[in-house]
């Protein structure tokens, strides 16, 4: 293998430093040629060294002014800068975006719920009152497998369009509402995390399955699914008040026996949802404690919300390897709480970003980025943009055991990309052409920045938006 180290200039933390862009002409490198035509996108481009949220955001994160991306077959062929890869490959298809412009990881949305898609931003309830009166009536709509279709089509078209290439959702209880995602996913090219949920009790008669059909459906749905083309599937107990001892033993038995499936599930969301878990299992520890007795821990579990935590389940994650993911918009919107990022992170548990549809307010990451700011904010721990771009994109993949594929620019991984335009709007665009450096530049469209902000999204390489 030859390595070349390419010279130019890139913005790194809050000064132009030299370009730290790195070529790797390998075989596979000079494969491409016969391949078939590569796509190559040139402009401003993100690059990660470290995670920002442990490393020191200078070292950890840059933006090459004069960089590119090389998209062959799929995946990231090369990554650097645009006059070595327009030299290397003369033939390929060149997308030329602006000073204005970053070339970024396609966003992660690490929990959702695509079912609520019709409900969301319904007006003032808490959790409790939220399932009841909104999500439970509006998943029983979803019984109809061409509703299910029609919505999981709308909720993917939606994010792709705020440029989001990949989504971990639960769905309802009814086994064709996966099938819906999954197949929807598919025929946009998209990376999809999904599961069935599972409740066996306190739940409408026409959501509540059994221990035996939550185990049956969900096994078949991994056989289905898991590992095929660009799905993954996610072992889902809606959360332990909707779900019997019973159930919750049969999923973490699932589980132990697909382990490169993921599970996921909700964690000390609200207060008054902590009172009610602790009446349902009055002997265990803690939240935490009523997954952990049930084989429902471990290092590919991802949590949902982890606001209220006690010690000793911030240790337990810590310990077991386990990730959350920090919902903002539906934290404020439903009144849960302020999530514990500079904590938990202090802890190295891993830490996705969600937009959390219906709870959570909006389909857009961006604004997701900006309420995650706020809350930080509000805890005397406001985040650095690149550090907002981190957890919406490799952060992300992390959560959900999938950065070795996608959340950053990188060669050999699958290329999904989201483009920005950050001059997308006259208010945005006058703090731009006002800003000190690219980071604040960037720091405007995370505030104010919607889907007009998505100049282009690439899915797989393909051109999605």
């Amino acid at each position: 293998m030859v390595f070349l180290t390419i010279g130019g200039a890139a913005w790194g933390g809050n000064r132009l430093v030299p370009s730290q862009s790195v070529l790797f002409l390998s075989a596979r490198f000079h494969s491409v040629a016969h391949m078939k035509t590569p796509s190559l996108l040139i402009g401003p481009t993100l690059r990660y060294r470290e995670n920002p949220m442990l490393h020191p955001v200078t070292d950890a994160v840059w933006i090459d002014t004069a960089g590119g991306v090389l998209m062959a077959e799929g995946t990231i062929a090369a990554v650097g800068t645009a006059d070595t890869l327009r030299a290397a490959h003369p033939d390929a298809r060149v997308t030329q975006y602006g000073a204005d412009h970053l070339i970024a990881p396609g966003f992660v949305d690490a929990h959702v719920h695509y079912p609520q898609t019709a409900i969301i931003a319904s007006w003032g309830k808490r959790l409790i009152d939220w399932l009841n009166d909104y999500t439970f009536p509006e998943e029983t709509r979803l019984e109809d497998p061409a509703y299910a279709a029609k919505i999981a089509a709308r909720y993917l078209d939606l994010t792709l369009a705020h440029g989001t290439t990949t989504v971990a959702s639960y769905c309802t209880i009814h086994p064709h509402s996966a099938d819906a995602l999954f197949d929807a996913a598919a025929k946009r090219g998209q990376r999809i995390v999904a599961g069935k949920t599972c409740m066996d009790r306190n739940a409408p008669d026409g959501l509540a399955d059994t221990v035996q059909s939550a185990y049956d459906d969900s096994k078949a749905l991994i056989d289905r699914w898991h590992g095929k083309g660009r799905a993954s599937y996610a072992i889902t107990p809606r959360f332990s008040p909707t779900s019997t001892r019973e159930q919750l033993s049969a999923l973490g038995a699932l589980w132990s026996a697909h382990p490169t499936c993921l599970m996921q599930t909700h964690l000390s969301e609200q207060t008054d949802e902590i009172a009610w878990v602790a009446s349902l299992y009055p002997e265990a520890r803690d939240y935490l404690d009523t997954y952990e007795t049930h084989g429902l821990l471990g290092a590919r579990g991802v949590f949902g919300h982890a606001i209220h935590l006690e010690p000793r389940e911030v240790d337990r994650i810590a310990e077991s390897g386990a990730a959350l993911v920090h919902c903002p918009t539906s934290n404020t919107f439903i009144g849960s709480g302020l999530f514990d990022m500079a904590g938990l992170v202090a802890r190295n548990i891993s830490v996705g970003l969600a937009t959390d549809t219906g709870g959570g307010s909006s389909f857009s990451m961006l604004r997701t980025m900006a309420a995650a700011y706020e809350i930080g904010q509000l805890r005397g721990t406001p985040l650095h943009a690149a550090q907002l771009m981190w957890l919406a994109t490799a952060g992300s993949a992390r959560s959900l055991h999938l950065d070795d594929k996608i959340g950053s620019l990188a060669e050999d991984l699958e290329a999904d990309v989201s483009v920005l335009n950050l001059s997308s709007t006259p208010a945005i665009a006058q703090r731009f052409e006002n800003a000190n450096d690219i980071w604040e530049a960037l720091f405007a469209t995370l505030m104010m920045g919607d889907d007009r902000a998505i100049a282009d999204v690439w899915v797989a390489g393909a051109r999605r938006v």
